[in-house]
């Protein structure tokens, strides 16, 4: 075996982040991805920029590697019957669309597919699945941000409501996705048969609360907004040196702090303090300790202090921007930066995927694919001519 997904087809209509960042990792782990597209459109994202890479958005670029991509106008019958030839070559579907009415018109609903197909894995990634008040209802991130609760005790301390800057309903949706997709490949090795996988940006996103969450189930307590600060731990935050260089630090365990309040440039009466001496007085007297601790970081640059605490064996690390984050030697070392060769812009980078199997390697193959790009290749390997080939896009571009 070359990959954990030789072998497997997956045809992925979707758009944006959920759906195709699914389908990338699919790809990443050996999986055929074959992108369904809308003719002269294509996926949303195709045009969500700047920035641009040419003649491609950075964000496409982002989550559609390993992938092929075939434009087909399934609203037109010859269409039609090539995505329902290409669904019954698959293991895989995936599909966003929220409209069950929708899917049913072009015949591609859960159970006529999985009826007609029955080792099929059908994946449908919505906002808020088939079931509930809210199903069919369009969904974004910032939505499944917003009501799993994360954006009510997320910023700084006395502000407003804050959105995580990345689209983290998008990408835990997808992964969890990917998850469910592989567990029901080898639930099918055991029972021959597919399964119906109903994931939701809000569903996945209120697994965030994770903690916060049972301890408000449990013992009926709302998180607040702590900004850096950690309500449990004390200090577990953001810090700045003489050279206003900001940098974390993380003393976890009364055994760090011990070391930590041995740091040359710390001051000795904290260490003899009384409200200090525990993790939980360092929590109720916290308004105290950090102000103390700021002041003697400003003494020195921040390198410095960083140096001091990795001698001392104290979590801490400085706040990289983007640019220094994707350079890190760390990063390099582990291969975390992808380039594969694209026939329009050069070279295409994105961010590799982080899993490290040891006899069968995540492959990156193929680059982000230009709109339609195999749509020949691949209908003519479901046993189309070139001439109906040319006859659907025709079609497709009326």
């Amino acid at each position: 075996m070359k990959s954990i997904l030789e072998s497997i087809r997956v045809v992925e209509m979707t758009e944006a982040l959920a759906g195709p960042y699914c389908a990338m990792l699919l790809g990443d782990f050996g999986a055929d991805v074959i992108k369904v597209e809308r003719p002269r459109i294509g996926d949303q994202s195709r045009g969500w920029g700047p920035p641009f890479v040419g003649s491609e958005s950075a964000y496409f670029l982002a989550a559609n590697r390993n992938k092929r991509s075939v434009t087909l106008n399934y609203d037109h019958p010859r269409g039609a019957e090539a995505l329902q030839n290409l669904v019954g070559s698959a293991d895989v579907f995936i599909t966003n669309q929220p409209s069950m009415a929708s899917l049913k018109k072009r015949g591609i609903d859960p159970d006529t597919l999985c009826s007609k197909h029955s080792r099929v894995i059908y994946c449908s990634v919505t906002g808020y699945g088939f079931s509930g008040p809210n199903a069919g209802r369009p969904g974004y991130d910032i939505l499944a941000q917003a009501e799993a609760g994360l954006m009510s005790f997320t910023g700084e301390p006395g502000g407003g409501p804050m959105r995580y800057p990345i689209a983290i309903a998008d990408m835990t949706c997808g992964m969890y996705a990917a998850m469910g997709i592989l567990g029901a490949l080898f639930a099918r090795e055991k029972t021959g048969r597919g399964q119906f996988l109903d994931m939701a940006l809000f569903d996945s996103q209120l697994t965030w609360l994770a903690n916060v969450g049972t301890s408000y189930l449990n013992g009926n307590a709302s998180p607040k907004r702590w900004g850096n600060a950690h309500p449990n731990i004390v200090p577990y935050e953001v810090f700045r040196g003489s050279d206003d260089r900001h940098f974390v630090v993380g003393v976890g365990t009364e055994a760090l702090w011990n070391r930590f309040v041995q740091l040359p440039g710390i001051p000795d009466e904290i260490e003899k303090d009384e409200r200090f001496q525990s993790n939980a007085l360092r929590i109720k007297n916290r308004e105290i300790l950090i102000p103390i601790l700021q002041n003697a970081f400003r003494a020195s640059p921040t390198q410095a202090w960083l140096e001091k605490l990795a001698k001392a064996d104290i979590p801490a690390a400085p706040i990289n921007t983007v640019s220094e984050a994707v350079n890190d030697t760390q990063t390099h070392a582990r291969g975390l930066i992808v380039q594969i060769e694209h026939p329009a812009i050069g070279t295409a980078k994105s961010i590799a995927n982080p899993i490290r199997f040891s006899n069968t390697p995540i492959s990156y193959r193929l680059p982000p694919p230009l709109l339609g790009e195999h749509t020949g290749t691949i209908l003519q390997s479901l046993g189309y001519t070139v001439d109906e080939v040319k006859s659907m896009a025709s079609e497709s571009a009326t």
